[in-house]
């Protein structure tokens, strides 16, 4: 467990007092006399809690409160007051303060509310090291970008039929990322550590549909816009499925199969198989509240490839942006992104949209972007804005927007 506590007290006396008594108690005391001491040693991966003075020259108690929540709003912060501030460190705890105590305090109750503090933050710390590490060895959280709804949704849908082993059919629409769910899936499936075979079912031939099966071997194949693969290849995979295959077949379409069922292009038998199992990847039309973290990402990922530095993204870029409807999907916005990153103009305006509409998507960019400053936290996002508690949460429900997702 954690065992380091900074100590901010600007009363030499008290400080040292307090300090000793962290030692003796076997923690790791670091110790500061003001705020501009302090925040050098602040950040979101201080493995300590905070003890503060209220009533400090200059940066008080409550500046440096705010300060840490702003970085991170688990990390507690404990307040020392004098017999007058009680009041004033009720109200900081509404604020965020983990939890106060009165000077002088003995030694006991000074150390049993640090030790408390301090177990709250190793949980905390734990949890997050224990979620990076699920993220890591989770490509659906690492490859697929989104915090809305339906990209939680989707994910969920893709590690659930990973689980499988049959087919699984992949629908989207054009430019939204068929061939990259696949790959997905492959990877979160007990095949990961064999072959992940891509092909365009359009002109696969029947000896060259043999050929991509032996590739795979004992992974999977991915048959991109699989409406495209010729009758007789549309036969032998068929064929091949119900004789059993070593390999697991996961096809992608931007087609309504049915359709094509019915007005006899594609093999009915065949397109039953295939959609055992289905994921379907939501337009960007969608989930428009995903299309600021999308377009950073493209951003960062084209200047890096091209070795420029990233450019500022402005608020009202984003809302031009969220007031499109994408049709190419994925691949437009990364092509806007690109000419963004290469300085070679903005997103195109949005068309049809009248003015009070627009000024509603700047409004709902304006609050991601502030709560995601603030990490989700509504008091401090309200604040940011300046905004009566009443009135910030009126704009959220007018926008669906929860300050929990953006935590």
């Amino acid at each position: 467990m954690t065992r380091r506590v900074l100590l901010i007290d600007d009363e030499r006396e008290v400080r040292e007092a307090l300090g000793q008594t962290l030692e003796l108690a076997d923690l790791d005391p670091l110790l500061a006399g003001s705020f501009v001491e302090a925040k050098d040693h602040i950040d979101a991966r201080f493995d300590g809690v905070i003890v503060t003075d209220i009533r400090m020259p200059g940066r008080d108690g409550f500046h440096l409160l705010s300060h840490v929540r702003s970085l991170d709003a688990d990390l507690p912060v404990i307040l020392l007051t004098g017999e007058g501030d009680v009041p004033m460190a009720v109200r900081a705890m509404a604020e965020g303060a983990h939890g106060f105590l009165e000077k002088p305090c003995a030694p006991s109750d000074f150390l049993a509310v640090v030790e408390k503090a301090l177990k709250a933050r190793a949980l905390v710390l734990e949890n997050r090291r224990l979620r990076l590490e699920v993220e890591a060895g989770d490509a659906a959280a690492r490859m697929l970008y989104g915090q809305s709804r339906q990209a939680e949704e989707m994910r969920s849908q893709i590690r659930a039929v990973a689980r499988g082993s049959s087919e699984v059919l992949v629908t989207g629409e054009a430019g939204s990322g068929t061939p990259k769910v696949a790959e997905v899936i492959h990877l979160l499936s007990a095949a990961a550590s064999h072959p992940f075979v891509k092909r365009a079912a359009a002109g696969l031939g029947v000896d060259a549909l043999d050929d991509s099966i032996a590739a795979a071997k004992a992974g999977s194949l991915y048959l991109d816009e699989v409406a495209m693969l010729p009758v007789p290849g549309q036969y032998a995979l068929l064929d091949r499925l119900e004789g059993g295959l070593p390999v697991r077949v996961l096809a992608g379409t931007t087609r309504d199969l049915a359709s094509e069922v019915s007005e006899g292009r594609f093999n009915a038998d065949l397109y039953y198989r295939l959609d055992l199992m289905r994921v379907r990847i939501p337009s960007l039309r969608e989930r428009k509240e995903d299309i600021p973290l999308l377009f950073r990402h493209y951003v960062a990922q084209a200047c890096e490839q091209a070795n420029l530095p990233e450019p500022p993204i402005p608020a009202d870029v984003l809302s031009r942006l969220m007031g499109q409807d994408w049709p190419g999907n994925a691949r437009s916005l990364m092509n806007a992104a690109m000419r963004f990153a290469m300085g070679l103009g903005e997103a195109q305006e949005a068309e049809g949209l009248g003015l009070a509409e627009q000024m509603a998507q700047v409004e709902r960019s304006l609050l991601i972007e502030a709560l995601r400053r603030q990490s989700g936290h509504a008091t401090e996002t309200a604040k940011a804005l300046k905004l009566p508690r009443k009135t910030f949460y009126d704009k959220l429900a007018r926008h669906g927007l929860r300050p929990e997702d953006y935590r």
